[in-house]
């Protein structure tokens, strides 16, 4: 059996980014592996510019996610999703705060501040998310043990997906032995309330199945030399109930 590491994403609002479009922040359902590679990144106080580090620990990732929204009643398992519009009239010396310690500044010609900066951002609110995760090569720096400490002792303050969502609490939860990520993810919803409708999760091809899964492709990883995202993983999603089998 293998450990993973169990992680509780929590925030007023969270933010799971996904494609952006013109100037639509949209979101995931689901933690992107990018993401989570950039949160543990960012709590070992690595360089952004240490691109062979963050690919490196991307590529060693084996993540699933299961969702906790506020319970509405019957019928209404998803979490409630907000837009906030945004804007701001930013001119060529004003700055903005950085998680790194560096201002950023706006770039661009006179036309960059003729006009107000308008932008939707979409958001997860009343969501708890449950993380369970495992790194192939285990011995290999850094370590789970190395990653939980971090997350305790960050070097650089943390949020989950964008700088306004910061952590509601402690983001380690605890430790779960099992043979793969659905079984510990499975293992740890047995702890937690029952829920009529069961719970929503996603998790990686080849770590579990259950009778009743979907399999689907996602674009999440991203090439962290280049700064785009690419390629395509393919992973399971599906319902955990009591007593299912993994």
């Amino acid at each position: 059996m293998a450990r993973h590491l169990m992680l509780r994403l929590a925030s007023p609002l969270i933010a799971f980014g996904g494609e952006a479009i013109d100037n639509q922040g949209v979101i995931r359902d689901f933690p992107a592996l990018s993401m989570l590679t950039g949160l543990f990144a960012n709590a070992l106080g690595w360089d952004r510019r240490e691109d062979a580090r963050h690919n490196r620990l991307q590529q060693r990732l084996q993540v699933g996610t299961v969702l906790e929204p506020a319970w509405r009643g019957a019928g209404s398992p998803a979490a409630a999703r907000l837009v906030d519009f945004q804007t701001a009239e930013l001119g060529a010396a004003d700055k903005g705060w950085t998680t790194w310690g560096v201002p950023e500044e706006r770039r661009g010609g006179a036309g960059s501040y003729a006009g107000p900066h308008l932008r939707y951002r979409h958001y997860h609110a009343d969501l708890t998310a449950w993380v369970a995760l495992h790194l192939d090569a285990a011995d290999e720096a850094p370590t789970l043990d190395d990653v939980a400490a971090a997350l305790d002792r960050p070097v650089r303050p943390l949020f989950i997906g964008r700088k306004p969502c910061l952590p509601a609490g402690r983001l380690v939860a605890g430790w779960q032995e099992a043979d793969h990520v659905l079984g510990a993810l499975q293992a740890w919803v047995g702890g937690l309330p029952a829920r009529p409708d069961g719970w929503r999760a996603q998790w990686p091809e080849g770590q579990g199945r259950l009778p009743t899964d979907r399999r689907s492709e996602l674009c999440d990883e991203r090439n962290w030399t280049s700064g785009v995202h690419g390629g395509w993983r393919p992973v399971r999603e599906g319902l955990l109930m009591a007593g299912a089998v993994a």
